[in-house]
């Protein structure tokens, strides 16, 4: 655990709202807390250096700290269930497609009450029981290993007449090398009954749960007044009710499937809530494979897939709140936590009261890829940038350091599975100001990422004296097209990977009303994601066919649970980045950087406002952006082109174009149809500055590069590519409408 951190309740919020802070304090003790408005959040002393400015605060100085703990895993808490008396048989089943074994023992199903507690599990050495009941502790195993990732039905039964506790495991596809059908018993004396709780997925230990299962659960049961275990298998086999027992509960994981319900079709409604967010929508041990979209007959999809370091909701208890004051300027802040020597910070986003009341300029904070980025982890790189960032006097702390907290939809699970889901409710460590994300590899380099890196945007912004109001993605998707039309001008960080169905409309909205964009990233407008029934405080991550991606969906599993929306590229959907913003992700390499070409298109009179200022620069031939602090040039690491076959206006404007010639620069995964090259490399290994009129008098810029605003401080900000962008915000924010291109002259 870092010493102290901690995480806040939303990105963004209005003078005259509340917001709260969460925040832990390793063993307790006194820290304080003071708040500043990020001016750049690069601590590189080659480069502008981490600026900020002091904000008065009400709460500034010393609190009361409290260690807060982090609970990974996730499960079903079913808050009440009462076995009834403790006289008769009683038998827990389930169906589990088990991907840990190497875990050890992890509970399927569990009860527990005043008298004593049943587990029903499964590990290393089979399916297994543990009783504790009034004779004490009894455990039992079948001793036969089953399979990963193969369905299995799996029972155990208490008989206290007989005096047995029974345990028996049954797979739905027999192997032919080795027999995985087994029963094993054991004397019990009695088991325990009445008022208690249940818990699947993991067993309550200590007023928390231990024994988390990683795998697939299917139907898990309680069953009463049954002494026959291998009745209760095959009726577990079958999906039959089980004649002569009667049914105490039974989860149907294929209702409310958008929902952190799991539903008991029992008698008794026993319902539980799913805690940490585990993977609903996944493919049943009854999927034929006949239709892909769970909507179409959810009983296929009747499994939930549980993992030992999900997390959704840390639960932590606010520390500090309060209500932001009236006289806060718009922007980006941080509140920034010391105890004893430790640090960090908690970024947020101050809106205006008024959305355009304090200026027409509007940064768009790319929250969503903050959020689905989030605890990325990279192995190695805490190490690697531990000495620089103790030298620039940054945060050391990098999520391979700290798994504690969790892993992003760029990780794998522990059971190797993808990770769909990304909170928000927990400590970003990753995605904080005066903080470094890698040991650039140009000289004099910084290797930001995220939101230290979009604060070049605001920096210059800034040094410009042109006044800017921050939004977020959550706020977009919140509020659409109204909020954005309050705006002459939108511009976005470096990476605005991920978007809603709602934030695309809403961009889209806008445009054709005559807004103005400025795109200032690479590797835009790319995935989709689907936020949480409760709001975008969670994001489900489908990663469906094509696409650069570290794993992807299984067969099956490439509909949205959230939602029932089929997930994957937006360009797979049909709503390529070319069509909204007139270019689109092309190829990736390593984190460097290249120049750039101003090609004749910056000659036409439709762009002459770029050239403002720089009649003897922006010429064609001439090159710009040949330094930079993120990877050493304006045009790295995740490149965008223009193509007219998927949507780039025929009357956009190329003013620019860097061509890589880097081998570590390749094409993506969607262009390639088979092993061979899709083209000649200028066709594919670059990035197309590019200007468009859209309706009604707007126009959009766009750089497709994710290392350009890296090259915007050089020389104090006064260089080609901080002159451009200021240009071009500039004529943007001026209410004269773009005039649409005229057509050019054909002769017959």
């Amino acid at each position: 655990m870092l010493p102290i951190t901690g995480y806040v309740d939303r990105w963004s919020v209005r003078p005259g709202e509340e917001i709260g802070f969460k925040i832990s304090v390793v063993g307790g003790g006194r820290y304080r807390a003071r708040m500043a408005r990020v001016l750049c959040g690069d601590p590189n002393p080659k480069g502008p250096g981490y600026r900020e400015i002091a904000v008065p605060w009400a709460l500034e100085g010393e609190h009361d700290g409290i260690e807060q703990p982090i609970a990974l895993g996730s499960w079903v808490d079913v808050a009440a269930l009462d076995l009834g008396p403790p006289d008769g048989p009683i038998a827990l089943a389930a169906t589990v497609w088990p991907t840990l074994l190497a875990a050890g023992r992890q509970v399927v199903l569990n009860w527990s009450g005043a008298a004593g507690a049943l587990s029903l599990g499964i590990g290393p050495k089979g399916a297994f029981c543990r009783l504790a009941g009034p004779a004490g502790m009894v455990e039992v195993e079948t001793g036969v290993a089953p399979t990963e990732r193969a369905w299995h039905d799996i029972a155990c039964l208490v008989d206290p007449a007989r005096g047995l506790v029974r345990v028996g495991q049954a797979p739905r596809k027999p192997r032919l090398d080795r027999d995985e059908r087994k029963t094993a018993e054991a004397t019990a004396g009695g088991r325990p009954g009445g008022a208690g709780r249940a818990a699947i997925a993991a067993e309550r230990h200590d007023g928390g749960v231990r024994a988390h299962f990683n795998g697939k659960i299917e139907r898990p049961r309680i069953l009463a007044g049954t002494a026959d275990l291998a009745a209760v298998l095959a009726s577990q086999g079958s999906g039959k009710a089980l004649v002569g027992a009667r049914l105490v509960a039974e989860w149907d994981f294929a209702l409310d499937i958008p929902t952190d319900t799991a539903r008991d079709i029992g008698p008794g409604g026993h319902d539980g809530r799913c805690v940490n967010l585990p993977t609903r929508a996944m493919t049943g041990s009854r999927w034929s494979g006949a239709v892909h979209r769970w909507t179409e007959a959810p009983g296929e999809w009747a499994a939930i897939h549980f993992h030992d370091d999900d997390i959704g909701d840390a639960g932590w208890a606010t520390s500090l709140r309060f209500v932001v004051p009236d006289d806060w300027k718009s922007g980006v802040y941080a509140l920034h936590l010391d105890k004893d020597g430790a640090r960090d910070n908690i970024v947020f986003h101050v809106r205006a009261a008024v959305p355009g009341s304090q200026a027409k300029v509007a940064f768009l904070a790319p929250t969503f890829s903050y959020t689905v980025y989030s605890q990325y982890q990279k192995a190695g790189r805490q190490a690697l940038i531990t000495e620089r960032s103790r030298a620039w006097g940054a945060l050391a702390q990098a999520p391979d350091g700290h798994p504690e907290y969790g892993v992003s939809p760029y990780n794998f699970h522990s059971d190797g599975s993808g990770v769909v889901m990304s909170t928000i409710r927990r400590p970003l460590i990753d995605k904080r100001v005066n903080q470094i994300h890698l040991v650039d590899p140009s000289p004099g380099g910084s290797g930001l990422y995220w939101i230290a890196a979009d604060s070049y945007v605001t920096d210059l912004l800034s040094r410009r004296n042109i006044d800017f109001e921050v939004i977020t993605d959550h706020d977009v998707h919140a509020e659409g097209v109204e909020l954005l039309s309050q705006y002459q001008v939108v511009l976005t960080g470096q990476h605005p990977e991920y978007h809603t169905t709602e934030t695309l409309d809403a961009l889209a909205a806008y445009f054709e009303r005559g807004g103005r964009f400025v795109y200032l990233g690479g590797n835009g407008f790319y995935w989709k994601v689907v936020p949480h029934a409760d709001g975008p405080w969670a994001f489900e991550l489908r990663r469906a066919e094509g696409g650069i991606r570290l794993w992807e969906t299984l067969p099956g599993e490439s509909y949205h649970a959230f939602d029932g929306s089929y997930g994957g590229l937006w360009r797979r959907l049909g709503r390529p980045p070319q069509a909204l913003v007139g270019i689109g992700f092309s190829t990736q390499g390593e984190y460097l950087g290249f120049p750039y070409r101003f090609l004749d298109g910056i000659m036409d009179p439709r762009v002459a406002f770029m050239r403002e200022g720089m009649a003897e620069t922006a010429l064609p031939g001439t090159t710009f952006g040949e330094r930079g602090l993120m990877g050493g040039g304006a045009a790295g690491h995740e490149l965008d082109r223009a193509d007219e076959r998927l949507g780039t206006p025929p009357h956009a404007i190329i003013v620019a174009r860097a061509v890589v010639e880097d081998p570590t620069y390749q094409p993506v995964n969607e262009e390639r149809r088979d092993h061979t090259w899709p083209g000649k490399r200028e066709d594919i290994i670059r990035s197309d500055l590019t200007f468009m009129e859209t309706p009604n008098g707007g126009a959009v810029f766009s750089v497709g590069s994710m290392n350009f605003i890296g090259a915007l401080p050089i020389d104090g900000y006064d260089n080609p590519v901080a002159k451009l962008i200021t240009n071009i915000v500039r004529r943007f924010a001026d209410p004269t409408p773009f005039p649409p291109p005229v057509a050019a002259e054909t002769t017959d």
